[in-house]
């Protein structure tokens, strides 16, 4: 296989169980895939046979980062679209993350669905927006148990502590 058939079946390979996670959530088979790491594997494979042939470039450009050292591997196409594969299966990784994440939680599909897109394209701003999503929604789990409010230590309406607590652990 050449190396731009490898570099487009990096993404082959991952967008339908992007399209479960996106698509179809909530269905059996989509939690299934979502809690296997077997979905990467193709992916990762797909890495292999690039990096593999470029592998002296790759672990210099690893082993001592500098930005000479990664634009002379990704002039390469093999060092490139190893790159590339390693993206992709690392954002489908976190795309399997945030959908657990978001069905443990509660979050919307309608939420998700957005959101998952935007980390297939632009990864890190959809994991940051998703961290807040996430802050949010773990904050009002807290502070609410079936539907009254709890109170939080140190707030003025939290019950006092017991003198036993408050001087700390003792035998």
């Amino acid at each position: 296989m050449t190396t731009t058939t490898l570099f487009d079946l990096a993404f082959a390979l991952a967008a339908p169980f992007w399209a479960l996670l996106i698509l179809a959530p909530g269905w059996r088979w989509t939690d299934r895939i979502a809690a296997s790491p077997l979905p990467m594997v193709p992916v990762l494979a797909v890495y292999l046979a690039l990096a593999v042939p470029v592998f002296p470039e790759l672990w210099a450009a690893v082993s001592r980062p500098g930005l000479a050292g990664f634009q002379e591997l990704l002039r390469l196409g093999g060092g490139a679209g190893a790159i590339w594969a390693q993206v992709i299966a690392w954002d489908l990784f976190l795309g399997q993350w945030m959908y657990r994440e978001a069905r443990e939680l509660g979050i919307h599909p309608l939420v998700m669905g957005p959101l998952l897109v935007l980390t297939v394209l632009l990864s890190p701003l959809g994991v940051l927006l998703f961290l807040g999503i996430r802050a949010g929604v773990r904050r009002r789990h807290r502070l609410t148990i079936g539907g009254r409010r709890v109170p939080q230590r140190g707030s003025p309406d939290a019950p006092p502590a017991s003198a036993a607590t408050a001087a700390g652990h003792r035998r």
